[in-house]
Formats: structure tokens, sequence, C-alpha cells
């Protein structure tokens, strides 16, 4: 194959080693959807108060966590809240801030152990779907098992997986250590997505190979018939990339706090997804079985 091919799959090949060891350095920092306790979402029409005078109104309230959102929004996260203790602290708010006009926008609380069942469901959920796109691969490719080992296929395209989720993580794993972003259900989600849309991605690319190699005949090189399936499904894979970053961009940017971090997972999945199904995957599946198509 062409060098760049190279020179991209070690480029991504770092950029996911340097990702795993920033998890193994900080960490995830886990939101009340995993570990338990309440999250509190405000917004105050007429001006936010200062930080620091919210918490001096609360000062009953025990491992209070403030964050600003946006320019008139507030979230406040705290351990498991009754439903008497979230009245009481919106009591107390509006009594300490009456010309604020405070508005409750969300008010979630989980328990430990709910947190704790959710988080093993999402890693289950996960790994089941990585498997699915095993079982999914073998069986749509499975006319090429005379031309290409059985396993190439599917293990490239898990390969291209592990490395859009593991970027992704390894920035939220920054994000978690220097900004206080938490990782919650609605991140999950938008992992699953992404996995969703990246395997999208390599099964055109590997659909057009199928074609070269099967209906056409093609008896060149691997590594050229290759290059050949990418350039023919490329302007397809842009234009479907760009047109989906473009609102996700546009949620990110307008939609509110609590899927701003949704929108910026999906927009490095969705890029990333279109990425390893040139650089990761297809390299791979040529390394895998350089010149056996040259000599059927």
């Amino acid at each position: 194959m062409h060098k760049i091919y190279k020179i991209m799959f070690w480029f991504s090949v770092s950029l996911a080693v340097l990702a795993i060891i920033t998890v193994s350095m900080f960490g995830l920092k886990l939101g009340v959807d995993f570990k338990g306790g309440s999250v509190i979402e405000l917004e105050f029409a007429k001006g936010r108060p200062e930080t620091e005078a919210v918490k001096e109104s609360l000062l009953d309230f025990k491992d209070l966590l403030l964050t600003p959102s946006g320019s008139n929004g507030l979230m406040i996260r705290a351990g498991e809240l009754s439903e008497q203790s979230h009245q009481l602290l919106l009591s107390r708010l509006k009594t300490a801030f009456p010309s604020s006009g405070l508005e409750e926008r969300k008010f979630d609380s989980v328990g430990p152990f709910i947190g704790n069942e959710l988080k093993n469901k999402s890693i289950t959920a996960i790994i089941l779907v990585l498997l699915g796109v095993i079982v999914y691969i073998a069986i749509v490719f499975r006319k090429l098992s005379g031309v290409l080992p059985g396993w190439a296929m599917g293990l490239s395209a898990i390969v291209a997986l592990v490395h859009d989720v593991v970027i992704p993580v390894g920035v939220f794993a920054l994000l978690g250590h220097f900004y206080g972003v938490e990782i919650s259900a609605v991140f999950v989600a938008a992992i699953l997505t992404v996995l969703g849309y990246s395997v999208s991605d390599t099964v055109v690319v590997f659909d057009r190979i199928r074609e070269n190699v099967l209906k056409r005949g093609v008896k060149e090189d691997f590594g050229v018939v290759v290059h050949k399936s990418i350039m023919q499904t490329l302007t397809r894979s842009l234009n479907t990339t760009f047109t989906t970053l473009l609102s996700l961009v546009a949620i990110y940017l307008f939609g509110g706090e609590s899927i701003k971090y949704f929108s910026l997972a999906m927009i490095m999945g969705i890029f990333l997804g279109a990425y390893s199904s040139i650089f990761v995957a297809s390299p791979l599946l040529v390394w895998w079985n350089s010149g056996r198509v040259g000599r059927n």
C-alpha cells in the first residue's frame, strides 16, 4: 500500500496508546448515573448569582459541587438527596435570591446500588456490540473465505472499533481530570452510537473490496485492490461524515448543557469512525493478507 497508510496507522496506534496511558493515570470521573448521588440543573432567568453566594446559602448541605452552565445556568452535584432535602435546597435558593427568576430544569437522584448495576450493564452492552460485529461481518463476508482468512475482516473491524472508543475515552479522562467533566449514561449511549457508525463505514469499504475481488476478477496485488476500493468509496464516506458532523457541531454549540458532552463524544467518534475504516482497518487487512489475491 501507499506509504501514507503506514504513517497514519502508526500515528493512530500512538494516539490510542497515549489515550490508554491517560486513562491509567487519571481514570474516568464517573457521574451520578454510575456512582450514585444527585444532580440538579438550575436556570436563573434574570441573572445567575455568584457561585460563592450560592454556596453560602446552602451551608447546611455538605459535599456540594457547583458548576456554572452557559450564561445563566448552574449545575449542583451532591450525594443522594431525598425529595424532602431536594425541596428544602430549592426553597433556600428561592429565599436567598428571590429576584433571580430561578427555575429547575432537571433533577436526577441515583442510589449507589443502581449506579453500580448501570455501570456493569453498560460494559456488558459494549462487549455484546463488539461480539455482534464479529458475527455480522463473518456472515456478510463469508464468500471471501476462499480468498481471505475468515478472521481477518472481523478482527480488522474490531481493532478499528476499539481505536474509535479508546481515543474519546482518553480525551474524557483528560476533561474529567482538568475540568471536572463526568461520564454518564449519555456518554455510553454516544459510544454505542459511534460503534454503529464506525462499523458502517468499515463495512462499506470491505464490501467494495469484496466486489473488486469476486465480481470484477481483480488480479492485482491486494494492497492495490484495497486502495482502489477506498478511493471508490471515499466520496460517500466524506459526504456522510461531513453532514453528520454539521448537525453534531450545532448541537454542541447551541444545545443544552446536558447533551453538550454527548455531542462532543459523537463528534470525535464519527470522525474517528470514518478515519479508522481507511487508516486502521484497511491497512490491517492488507498486512494480514498480503499477496493472497495476486496468487489466486
